[in-house]
């Protein structure tokens, strides 16, 4: 029996293939890239829930345990774990399905996971209310 890992039963949150544009020194796709992926795809959860406009306002922990590569389908699953008063924790996961010219194409890996929390504001940017569902 395989330990193989899987993409999780449910709609990503965003899936994106990195170019070589994203790529760092070492030709991997740069941290930065997937940073800035993961906020975007916790920011959609996070304004879902909110109803609304959402500021990321800490990124708690952020894990990288494997590297992306150009090729790769890269498949963001977020999670909105703890909503307070104004504010919404939100757990992203990250996922690389190895692109066609790796040599395991189609191998899932899990690349990235991280922690962030938001606060829900209003059109002056002040922080309101997050509703009760």
């Amino acid at each position: 029996m395989t330990n193989q890992t899987q993409l999780p039963e449910r709609h990503a949150t965003l899936r994106l293939v990195p170019m070589v544009k994203d790529t760092n020194a070492a030709g991997d796709i740069f941290g930065g890239w997937v940073m800035s992926q993961v906020d975007i795809a916790g920011s959609i959860a996070a304004a879902r829930r909110a109803r609304g406009r959402v500021v990321t306002v800490a990124v708690n922990a952020f894990h990288f345990v494997a590297p992306a590569y150009v090729n790769d389908l890269v498949s963001f699953y977020s999670d909105v774990v703890k909503v307070g008063t104004t504010s919404l924790t939100v757990n992203v996961e990250v996922y690389a399905e190895r692109g066609l010219l790796s040599p395991n194409p189609g191998e899932v890996v899990k690349i990235t996971e991280a922690v962030l929390t938001y606060v829900a504001v209003d059109e002056n940017r002040q922080k309101r209310p997050v509703p009760k569902e």
